[in-house]
Formats: C-alpha cells, structure tokens, sequence
C-alpha cells in the first residue's frame, strides 16, 4: 500500500477545502454547489469562476453537469439564472382496442395473430421462437 498523504486544509472563499500533499483538492459538495452557483449569473463565464478558485473549468463543467442530474445541490444566489421547471401530465395511455381486435405478428411467411389482451411477455415469447424458427 502506498504512503498516506498529508491532509491540510486551505480556507476557500466558500468554505474548507482538503488539500492533500500532492496538491489535489477535495472540495466538498456545498462549496462545489456555491461555486455552480456563481456560474449561473448572466454574464458570468465558467473560465472566470474556475481562475477565481484555481480550477480547471472542465471539473466546473462536470459539477454542472451533475447539478443538472440532480446530484449537485445548488443553492439560490443573487442574480443567478436558474431555468423555471414546468411541469406537464404525463401523455395519455391510449385505450385498448376493443375486444376481438388483434396483434399480427408477421416473421417470413408466418403470421400469428394473438388476442389484444395477450401479456406482452407471451407476444415476446412468440416472437422470440418465431425468429428462432426462421
């Protein structure tokens, strides 16, 4: 197993950030989702903010990427610009067909016809042995 590396922490603008003795920082999710957060003022490009805290704006991109997904809490800062969520209902499910209609199912020169009320686990089976079949 490797050596142990020093942990020292270094007093961010946001918060504690671990500096580790090779130099690589771990920044916890709050300060992550602060400095996101700055990103997301009108004008303000993701460059700027990575310069501001000796980032690479690659990993800022990626904490955006993952505050987008819902992984990377963001928290509300003055004049950022957060996109409104709109909510819609789901599509309507459309009403089965009336009964006697039903699914024809067409491999080569077969064709099976099921019943519109067959699970969809039995018209896959039928699928699957007609296509091994073939």
């Amino acid at each position: 197993m490797g050596v142990p590396l020093e942990v020292r922490t270094e007093s961010a603008l946001l918060g504690e950030v671990l500096r580790r003795g090779s130099g690589h920082r771990r920044w916890p999710d709050d300060v992550k989702g602060r400095i996101v957060a700055e990103t997301l003022v009108p004008g303000v490009l993701v460059r700027e903010v990575a310069a501001r805290y000796g980032l690479k704006p690659n990993h800022i991109s990626e904490w955006r990427a993952r505050a987008r997904r819902g992984l990377l809490a963001v928290p509300e800062l003055s004049g950022a610009a957060f996109v409104p969520v709109v909510m819609t209902p789901p599509p309507e499910v459309p009403e089965p067909a009336a009964s006697g209609a039903s699914i024809e199912i067409v491999v080569g020169d077969v064709t099976v016809r099921v019943e519109n009320t067959a699970s969809v686990e039995r018209v896959a089976a039928l699928v699957a042995a007609l296509r091994r079949r073939a």
